[in-house]
């Protein structure tokens, strides 16, 4: 009997469903504004379920498992999308009767939706870190619920190995569903894979790690969104009417910023503001220039956060709107408005991908947002080296500092990690062995462990080797090894001045038990040799970055005996917590 599988080779590697590009309160000429996201392909079991994702369709408000969304297979390879547009309905900007109210009831549907976003996020990450990205909970499928419960939140549990988005009943009766909000859904993703790739992010710190987790989630949702060019064109049209071309003074930096990042916090409404909060409108209208990193107001975690996309979404518009002055009218005062779209969509789709690229730059423990400058100034030299024109990462450093956020006192002048310039010892290690292996990486560091300044009375593991492969804008391909290492020390209150020369806050006790944390980061080049190490250091003395940890723990009560007890690391009660004390705010 013939096999009737199709040929391996033969299948195709990609495919495109359907999504609403941000959510149904976003509407154009009073249309829900949708997009076909380009998705790797896989064999789909009813769910849909692939071999990351796994939705699971079921309301524990109502008890209620809704039937799985099932996909025909169509000749080739490809699968039936049964809510994608014709190419003439989408010249023609004409659909279906009802097709809006569809997208907004069927249930099938809103599977598919988180589904899609969900692997297109994760796509994104793979291609930007050149390697397969594990989720943080245990396992290698993450369950996605997209109607989990009636409540006004979404979050990710590393407990649960799972994506919640809630329900609830909005303005003028009608059913809000967090899971139809492309950038709802883009921000819980980012949660759970950042939480894979830094697991000791989650843990209390500093004001800068306890933002960055939001902060970033929402860097990445926002640059997945402008990255696609029907949004970029959509948002334009909130304030120029459509058409091949667009006039010049639309282009201007404030009409950018009142079309395409205001508008879109305007037209996002009020109903999921009560989940993703106002981070993008606030974020907008924070006027550059000001110390906002030692504000009072902004060592609260979430307003802390925002400076992040603050920086980010001005330097945005700053290398949008360079990128357009290179560009020359089509007629009197009148640009191609295709090209502009284009420029908006490759702007963002860069810096998107710099924003993942750092995170392997970033030590593995108690992150600050200069750690995370430095980190994308240094990823982008190495995949960049000639900086062009367009001068990304000096528009980076000017918006960083425009809003406080300064490069760290370890980097060069330019505000990139210094190169490792010590004397190492390779000849014990082997080649190969030292680029996947942590034992072998572990061996390398305890060789070196004086020239790396390693303490050799803390505990240290090796969590991670990473091998990379990054490829720049122009083709070049760069081959990395990440390595992530931890070191733990435990000490009694009064040890910290003799081993440690810290000075402990009056507000901790004197017989507590102290866990100090520390590690780096390794960036091995092809040949196995260091490039980069990238430490957060037990002894941090020149700095004062230990002091300040225990400074901000102590004035949380994170030391008192009679505190309540807190909820464990990456708990179903974390984010869905910070998420509801945002929607407060």
């Amino acid at each position: 009997m013939p096999n009737s599988r199709k040929p391996s080779h033969s299948l195709p590697n990609a495919r495109t469903l359907t999504a609403i590009a941000q959510d149904p309160s976003v509407r154009i000429g009073g249309k829900i504004l949708v997009t076909e996201l380009t998705l790797p392909a896989e064999e789909l079991l009813p769910g849909p379920c692939g071999y990351r994702v796994n939705v699971i369709d079921y309301d524990s408000s109502t008890d209620t498992l809704y039937e799985p969304a099932v996909y025909k297979v169509l000749p080739g390879g490809h699968i039936e999308d049964r809510f994608a547009l014709s190419a003439r309905m989408k010249k023609s900007k004409r659909r279906p009767k009802g097709y809006d109210r569809k997208l907004l009831d069927d249930p099938t549907f809103h599977a598919q939706n988180v589904y899609a976003i969900v692997m297109r996020t994760l796509a994104q990450f793979e291609f930007a870190l050149g390697r397969r990205v594990p989720w943080g909970s245990d396992g290698h499928q993450l369950h996605v619920a997209p109607h989990a419960f009636a409540d006004a939140n979404a979050f990710y549990s590393r407990d649960d190995r799972a994506i919640f988005f809630g329900y609830f009943t909005g303005a003028g009766g009608k059913r809000v569903y967090t899971c139809l909000s492309h950038d709802v859904v883009a921000h819980e993703t980012t949660h759970a894979i950042l939480d894979g790739l830094r697991r000791r992010y989650m843990e209390p710190s500093t004001p800068d790690q306890a933002a960055f987790h939001e902060g970033f989630a929402d860097i990445v949702a926002l640059l997945s969104l402008f990255s696609l060019p029907d949004v970029v064109g959509a948002l334009l049209d909130l304030k120029a009417a459509g058409g091949k071309l667009i006039a010049a003074k639309y282009l201007e930096r404030e009409a950018l910023t009142k079309s395409v990042l205001l508008g879109l916090a305007e037209e996002m409404g009020s109903e999921v503001s009560a989940v993703r909060g106002q981070a993008l409108r606030r974020s907008v209208e924070l006027t550059p220039g000001k110390d906002y990193m030692h504000m009072p107001e902004y060592r609260e975690e979430h307003a802390r956060g925002e400076l992040l996309v603050a920086a980010m979404m001005n330097a945005f518009l700053d290398i949008w709107l360079q990128r357009l002055s290179k560009i020359g009218p089509v007629a009197r005062g009148m640009r191609d408005r295709s090209i502009v779209v284009e420029e908006g969509a490759r702007v963002a789709g860069h810096l998107l991908t710099m924003s993942i690229r750092a995170i392997d730059y970033c030590p593995p423990t108690d992150i600050w947002f200069s750690d995370y400058l430095s980190a994308l100034l240094t990823v982008d030299r190495e995949v960049v080296p000639d900086q062009g024109q367009y001068n990304y990462r000096q528009a980076l450093l000017k918006s960083f500092a425009d809003y406080g956020i300064k490069q760290d006192r370890d980097a060069d002048e330019d505000g990139t990690w210094r190169r490792c310039n010590v004397d190492l010892v390779y000849g014990r290690n082997h080649f190969d062995a030292m680029l996947r292996d942590p034992e072998e990486v572990f061996r390398f560091i305890w060789e070196n462990r004086r020239a790396l300044k390693v303490r050799e009375d803390s505990y240290i593991e090796v969590q991670s080797v990473r091998p990379s492969i990054r490829i720049g804008p122009d083709g070049f391909v760069l081959h990395e090894t990440v390595a992530e290492y931890i070191q733990i020390l435990t000490l009694w209150t009064g040890e910290l001045k003799t081993v440690l020369k810290i000075t402990p806050p009056k507000e901790i006790p004197g017989n507590r038990r102290i866990r100090i944390f520390g590690g780096g980061v390794l960036i091995f080049n092809e040949y196995g040799q260091l490039k980069y190490h990238i430490p957060d250091r037990l002894e941090d003395l020149e700095r004062d970055r230990q002091v300040e940890r225990l400074k901000c723990l102590a004035e949380s009560g994170f030391f008192e005996e009679t505190a309540e007890p807190r909820p464990a690391t990456g708990s179903q009660s974390h984010f869905a917590n910070l998420h509801r004390a945002r929607a407060m705010r």
